[in-house]
């Protein structure tokens, strides 16, 4: 079983809504370590992920440090701020990604990666970003198979898209997509007791007409509209950020 696992991404694995600022945040990643931990007890765990970094950010600048750590266990999860640009190139984003599949299993360690869905299913103004995300997944599914690198395939089950399973910016996880992302992942690696993962939530309660509209006059006033002002400044959510866990040590956080 593993005992050096390292998380390399952006602001999902680094936990963004699962936590906040005062706290610190937990995220995905954090709990899927707590997973591994409960299997073996001796894990070492360490997160390089820095929120608004693009492919190109996390090759070049969490790939080294990665490899220093000697994982035999590696996570990787990039490409969303990327989709996000104007200017979107999938090949480029795919091959950032692919030498750091190349280099990980080079050196030795299982790699772990996703395919993402589509955003359309999330947000209808997202549309436009579906054509996107087909290709990056096609090239992420691609290059993972010809690396060996497994992958969780959030495209492929319903509850992936279910809006409890996000957060109201509706590009990070909540909560409980946090949990649920780490048990996808767990039961990928063959981790026993997972298999329930991606079995659908109960019904939803109905929502008017009214309140779709309100919450979407909402997201765009409270978190689509400081988006774009941050990228018309040419300012990012990861400027003068660092690693939260640079360092190989035992997770904080039991498994739940």
């Amino acid at each position: 079983m593993y005992s050096r696992y390292v998380a390399l991404g952006d602001s999902q694995t680094e936990g963004l809504m699962d936590g906040d600022e005062l706290r610190g945040y937990r995220g995905w990643a954090d709990r899927l370590a707590g997973h591994l931990a409960a299997v073996n007890p001796g894990l070492h765990y360490a997160n390089l992920a820095v929120r608004g970094h693009r492919a190109h950010q996390v090759h070049h600048g969490q790939l080294g440090p990665a490899l220093d750590l000697r994982p035999d266990l590696a996570t990787v999860v990039a490409g969303v701020n990327d989709l996000l640009r104007r200017r979107f190139d999938g090949a480029a984003v795919a091959a950032h990604l692919e030498a750091m599949f190349a280099a990980l299993t080079g050196a030795g360690a299982r790699v772990l990666t996703v395919v993402f869905p589509d955003p359309a299913l999330l947000m209808p103004a997202a549309r436009p970003l579906s054509a996107r995300t087909a290709e990056l997944n096609a090239r992420i599914r691609a290059a993972a198979a010809r690396h060996g690198v497994t992958v969780v395939n959030l495209t492929e089950h319903p509850v992936c898209t279910d809006p409890r399973l996000w957060s109201p910016d509706r590009l990070h996880l909540s909560p409980l997509g946090h949990a649920r992302f780490a048990a996808g992942a767990a039961h990928a690696l063959g981790l026993p007791g997972f298999h329930t993962w991606s079995d659908p939530l109960g019904p939803r309660p109905p929502v008017g007409a009214w309140q779709r509209a309100g919450a979407e006059l909402r997201w765009v006033r409270g978190f689509a509209g400081p988006w774009l002002a941050r990228r018309l400044r040419g300012r990012s959510s990861g400027d003068g950020r660092v690693a939260k866990r640079p360092a190989l040590a035992p997770p904080d956080s039991p498994a739940d």
